[in-house]
């Protein structure tokens, strides 16, 4: 199966697929298409015609000897790692992990400095607002206590009006009496 699927990928490298288009796409082509034609190891026949279009079957022949031998890699030689080496790779991990943690810790230190102004600016905020409400609730108290002063002033005034009205009211009653006794 994995030598049919590699011989598969072989042969569709083998084909132009630019030909393939062109020959869809070109009427002089097309007529070529109509029939049978062979690429290099690979049979194309076409298939009844359809309405969305048309269909081919590719048929495959069985994969050369040779083309195997071509597609075994071999890996590179390994080269020798010297003890130079492993101290050297050891000692950049060693440093790639201080900076990281060196800029997490700064990135916390950011952090924390950032929570530090926003709890600053919000009692600031706060402490704003207190004084705020404080010189309100006073000067609201103090126009609460001058306008029941007035309200008592112009009590006592309208009291001490009758008051004196009073008085004439008796003073002119008892001229009356006097006069008529």
């Amino acid at each position: 199966m994995a030598k049919t699927a590699i011989a598969y990928k072989e042969k569709m490298k083998e084909i132009s697929v630019l030909s393939l288009l062109c020959s869809c796409l070109y009427p002089e082509a097309r007529k070529n298409l109509m029939g049978e034609f062979q690429v290099a190891g690979m049979e194309v026949k076409p298939i009844n015609k359809r309405a969305s279009g048309q269909a081919f079957e590719v048929i495959l022949k069985p994969p050369s000897p040779v083309s195997d031998a071509a597609h075994c890699v071999t890996s590179p030689p390994k080269r020798e790692v010297s003890l130079e080496d492993i101290q050297k790779k050891l000692e950049a991990a060693e440093d790639r992990r201080r900076s990281q943690e060196a800029q997490v810790l700064r990135a916390l230190a950011e952090k924390r400095e950032h929570e530090r102004d926003v709890l600053l600016k919000a009692m600031e905020e706060n402490s704003n607002f207190s004084k705020m409400a404080e010189e309100k609730l006073t000067m609201k108290m103090e126009q609460i206590k001058e306008n029941r002063q007035a309200y008592l002033a112009s009590i006592m005034e309208r009291l001490q009006e009758k008051e004196r009205h009073a008085q004439v009211v008796r003073r002119n009653k008892e001229l009356r009496e006097e006069l008529t006794a």
